[in-house]
């Protein structure tokens, strides 16, 4: 895609105003008018954005196709060197450093500002000179308020306010848009066109390219064709069997969103070949950039390794600058309108497909008083706007008319022997799919005479829950669990419920967990009647720090969730590669969540589709489909959903027993001491036994 053509009416309409921005910028380097030490940051953020300028100029004159490897690298280390780690303590992009430079208001203010010209990187390889337009001028508002005096926070907050809402109009019409118009090609005509064994290539799409990328790429150009069709093939069908499984007609959609992550370019040309035989035509979005776009703790949509996940920790809540009311109605209303511009393409949408990637050590972020921080009332106004948002998205694209699939590689980080580790996962993600299907049939027999079901650990583990199952009407035709194998979630394989929250009582505790990119530490959730009553964890000195993370990254900023799921995950194949090659706490949640019983808080899997009927393959309706809070959409909506779901496994080696209790007082041990128990059940053992020989 020549994006400086396809935006060619659209940039001409600002070119005027961007060069008097990028003029404007230039002169602040010379002047004098504002005193130190604001004068500092504005004179290091205005050499940033002349770099960017001088980006846009090689961009529009070819400079990527010219350009060597060496060249390439030592450009995309110059526009994010000054966030990397090694740079981070003396970067403006750091709250902390800029609070420590400019004052406690001042600082983190001036480091939101600094975050959104940054984005301008994106801007710039998208050839949307608008944007670099909007948040250039800006900065150059912000800078006048400075000339000559020290203006109040508020004033600086006021023009960073009216920036975000001013502009919603095009940045967040324009990200539904890129979402679901598969015109946008820009991601899509690099993984299709470009020579893929000139790894140049990566640079083209803007974000910042670790020596992990580069790897990666390396790597899958050493596979053979056939290995590379396995693995996309595996991406595709499972997706297809989503459909399928779930009784949904595929054929009346015509696109599918794939998400993924530098590297893999390989794999997903050859998953675009396999969808389009689906009759599916391939959306690629960039993660969001822009605040107004983004969700903390979040990357949707394409997007590289972070160059500094501190950086993203510390700028996750930057929405308090701006959020409020009066933003939610706009926004709502801009999505709204948005929705309705887009209805046509909105309805050909048939949900996304996600390849991850694991591998990294666990990031245990540092917990600094100077970033952004939302008030009470601000995290109320953004449950409201989740909520409603998420009502706006089941209008235009009903859950029941759409699915997924969700597969994970890992990556260079995991270690020395990550060749090795790649083949496995490999073999992980296509285990036989009539075995898992058979054995778990025979865990759902079992759980299905059962009341409730007790969980506890072993060793160091203090796990004790009592688990409340629904009551099935008609046994021969009902049942209360999901025998889920390999389609949207790969690999296989688990079988889960939603359970019952009255009732549901007792304490979760994982020694070690992964996370959504963080990694805890002795995590204590405390349940009664279904919900989380009280949390801890071990990662921070301070137990209130601890507890902050604990609310932030697993119950995202809600006071309190109720149990959205119970599952016991069958694949011991995964456990024991985890064992053997000691990377179990770096394997992603997709693949952990199989590897022993797991527990989600939020949502249940089934929020948004609770009257659509589910069987399972041998023909009984899956019922246990919604709780008592799901069950307030019927009378209000707001209340029913939390827009979250996060899993959280028990391993093998914690795990004491689990055991079904039926109404007449008997037992049916499902799991003693770390092992299947039930008959027919026996062959999950093996992988767990070859471990100990």
């Amino acid at each position: 895609m020549d994006v400086w053509r396809f935006w060619k009416e659209e940039n001409e309409q600002v070119e005027e105003r961007y060069q008097l921005v990028m003029e404007r910028i230039g002169a602040v380097l010379t002047e004098e008018t504002v005193e130190d030490p604001y004068r500092g940051f504005f004179v290091h953020t205005a050499q940033f954005v002349k770099e960017l300028g001088g980006l846009v100029e090689r961009l529009r004159t070819g400079y990527l196709e010219q350009a060597s490897l060496e060249e390439l690298k030592a450009d995309n280390r110059r526009l994010y060197e000054d966030i990397l780690p090694e740079h981070y303590a003396v970067s403006y992009g750091d709250p902390a450093y800029a609070a420590d430079r400019l004052g406690t208001e001042m600082g983190p203010l001036l480091s939101f500002l600094y975050k959104e010209l940054r984005g301008g990187i994106a801007s710039a390889y998208e050839g949307k000179l608008w944007e670099l337009t909007a948040v250039g001028e800006t900065f150059i508002q912000v800078y006048n308020l400075f000339e000559g005096q020290v203006p109040s926070a508020q004033a600086v907050r006021d023009v960073l306010y009216w920036y975000v809402s001013d502009y919603a109009d095009q940045t967040v019409r324009q990200r539904l848009w890129e979402c679901f118009d598969p015109r946008w090609s820009f991601a899509k005509d690099i993984i299709m066109e470009a020579d893929l064994f000139d790894l140049r290539y990566l640079y083209r799409f803007g974000d910042y390219i670790s020596p992990s990328e580069l790897s990666v790429a390396s790597f899958l150009n050493t596979l053979p064709e056939e290995t590379i069709c396995v693995m996309a093939d595996t991406f595709v069908e499972g997706y297809r069997k989503g459909f399928e499984v779930m009784g949904r007609d595929l054929s009346k959609k015509k696109t599918v969103l794939i998400r993924y992550e530098l590297g893999f370019e390989r794999m997903i040309r050859q998953a675009v070949e396999g969808f389009r035989k689906l009759g599916l035509e391939p959306l690629f979005c960039r993660a969001a950039y822009q605040v107004v776009n983004q969700t903390p703790g979040r990357k949707v949509g394409w997007h590289s390794s972070s160059p500094n996940k501190q950086y993203d920790h510390d700028h996750r809540y930057d929405s308090a600058v701006f959020m409020g009311n009066a933003f939610k109605e706009r926004k709502l209303s801009i999505l709204k309108a948005a929705y309705e511009t887009f209805r046509e393409e909105a309805s050909w949408y048939a949900g996304p497909a996600v390849a991850e990637t694991f591998g990294e050590e666990g990031f245990t972020p540092e917990d600094k008083k100077a970033c952004l921080a939302l008030s009470s009332h601000q995290e109320g106004v953004v449950r409201s706007l989740d909520n409603e948002a998420a009502q706006l998205m089941e209008q235009y694209v009903p859950e029941g008319e759409t699915s997924f699939t969700i597969i994970a590689f890992p990556r260079p980080e995991i270690g020395d022997r990550f060749a090795e580790i790649f083949k496995e996962i490999i073999r992980i993600n296509t285990l036989d799919y009539d075995l898992y299907t058979r054995i778990q049939q025979i865990l759902i027999d079992g759980l299905d005479q059962a009341d409730y079901v007790k969980i506890k650990g072993r060793g160091a583990n203090r796990t004790d829950l009592k688990i409340m199952l629904h009551p099935l009407s008609d046994p021969k035709k009902e049942t209360g669990f999901e025998n889920c194998v390999a389609d949207v979630n790969i690999p296989a394989g688990e079988v889960f419920t939603s359970p019952k929250l009255t009732g549901t009582e007792g304490l979760l505790h994982v020694g070690k967990v992964y996370i959504n990119g963080l990694r805890f530490k002795d995590l204590k959730l405390h349940f009664a009647d279904g919900f989380v009553e009280d949390y801890s964890c071990a990662n921070l000195k301070d137990p209130e720090s601890g507890r902050r993370l604990v609310r932030q990254a697993i119950l995202k900023d809600h006071d309190r969730l109720p149990m959205g799921e119970f599952a016991i995950g069958t694949n011991t194949t995964a456990y024991a590669v985890g064992q053997k090659y000691q990377i179990a706490d770096r394997l992603p949640i997709l693949i952990a969540e199989k590897m022993g019983p797991h527990f989600a808080v939020g949502d249940t899997c089934y929020s948004w589709a609770e009257e659509l009927p589910m069987y399972n393959p041998d023909g009984k309706e899956m019922i246990a489909r919604e709780n008592e809070v799901s069950a307030l959409r019927k009378t209000d909506l707001s209340k029913a959903y939390f827009n979250c779901h996060t899993d959280i496994t028990i391993p093998y080696d914690e795990l004491g027993s689990i055991v079904a209790h039926r109404a007449d007082g008997g037992e049916i041990e499902i799991i003693r001491d770390g092992r299947f128990v039930l008959e027919g059940t026996e062959e999950l053992n093996l992988p767990l036994l070859e471990l100990e020989a």
